[in-house]
């Protein structure tokens, strides 16, 4: 729900014309002292939406790297047009607290973990 927030966040932000930006803590090591400190620094925020093919925007789920299934063989969903973007999310947020997502999620996991046994 976090990753949706930010979504709709960034979708208003640039219908407004304007930048969004969520902070987050990074551990860096100073090279004249030797210290570990934590900085504060912008996380970068890839939009999940896109324009396909047939001119309409799509909207793409993602649970860390790797793409949901939404539906067999479906991994996006149209949106049409840009107004309707923070109403698809809002949809979406819905559906994941609903727990409609969980299985999709659950398969992204399980594929996400089997990729670090090699």
């Amino acid at each position: 729900a976090k990753r949706l927030w930010e979504q709709a966040e960034l979708a208003k932000s640039q219908q407004a014309g304007a930048h969004f930006f969520v902070t987050k803590f990074r551990s860096v090591v100073e090279q004249d002292t030797g210290l570990r400190k934590q900085v504060e620094v912008n996380k970068r925020i890839k939009q999940w939406w896109f324009t396909a093919d047939n001119g309409k925007l799509a909207l793409s789920v993602r649970y860390g790297a790797r793409l949901l299934e939404l539906a067999k063989g479906k991994f996006a969903v149209e949106v049409g047009a840009d107004k309707d973007l923070l109403n698809v999310l809002g949809v979406l947020k819905e559906a994941v607290l609903a727990g409609e997502l969980d299985a999709a999620m659950e398969t992204a996991s399980t594929k996400l973990r089997s990729g670090f046994g090699r």
